[in-house]
This record gives C-alpha cells, sequence and structure tokens, in this order.
C-alpha cells in the first residue's frame, strides 16, 4: 500500500500589534497647545559662546515673532506681498 504524503496546511497567521508605546515628550508638548519654536535650540546654543537657560529660547521666539509681525506690516504697507531685508 503506497502511503499518502503529508500536506501542511497553511493557516492565516493573526498580525501583531506592536505593543503601544508612549508618546515622545515632543509630541506630548504639542498635544498641550504648546506653539512650534521659530529658532533652532540647538544652533542658537551653538552660537553663544556662554551658557543659555531654558527662558532665553522662548524670549528670542517671541522677539522674532514680533520682528516677523513689524516686516510685515511693513510689506503690506508697501503694496508688497514678499519680505525683503529693508522690512527688517
Amino acid at each position: 500500500m503506497a502511503k499518502k504524503k503529508a500536506t501542511r496546511r497553511t493557516t492565516k497567521k493573526t498580525a501583531r500589534k506592536a505593543p503601544a508605546r508612549k508618546a515622545s515628550k515632543k509630541k506630548a508638548a504639542k498635544k498641550k497647545g504648546a506653539v512650534d519654536m521659530i529658532i533652532s535650540k540647538s544652533r542658537t546654543k551653538n552660537a553663544a559662546s556662554i551658557n543659555v537657560s531654558g527662558d532665553f529660547y522662548l524670549a528670542l521666539d517671541e522677539k522674532v515673532r514680533e520682528l516677523i509681525a513689524g516686516a510685515e506690516a511693513r510689506a503690506e504697507a508697501n503694496n508688497r506681498r514678499t519680505l525683503r531685508p529693508q522690512d527688517l
């Protein structure tokens, strides 16, 4: 009597979900309503020859936003839609 070949049945494997990970600090800060910084902290730190406090970055970001808002107002007053260096 001839032996039958055993066939291997393949079944669908259920996909495993990756374990839930904690949100990174940046994502958590964005969810809390934090504003994106215009300036780069690492570049600012590299440009300074002394230590930089954490509060300095926020103050610098506010000042840059004020400069941009003033430049926008000047450009609009001159009927332009492009910011130029002279607007600062």
